[in-house]
């Protein structure tokens, strides 16, 4: 089972890696606030992942709203 464990995280860490820059707002804040809710109920890593979904989804809305505004003042 380690042996598992390790050769998934081994891909994982490549991935990352290998994968290009991508545009994170909000997705480390949420992280951190969903791993530690989940880590409350014993499930950290899924609550990171959805922490870091509504955090992106919510700096998304942010800057939509924002450029709205902006536009709507000219």
């Amino acid at each position: 089972m380690k042996t598992f464990i390790l050769g998934l995280s081994m891909v994982a860490v490549l991935t990352i890696a290998a994968s290009p820059a991508a545009e994170a707002k909000g997705c480390l804040k949420g992280a951190i606030v969903g791993g530690i809710a989940g880590h409350l109920v014993h499930h950290g890593v899924l609550g990171a992942i959805a922490g870091c979904a509504i955090g992106h989804h919510m700096a998304h809305e942010h800057d939509r709203d924002r450029d709205r505004h902006h536009r709507h003042r000219d």
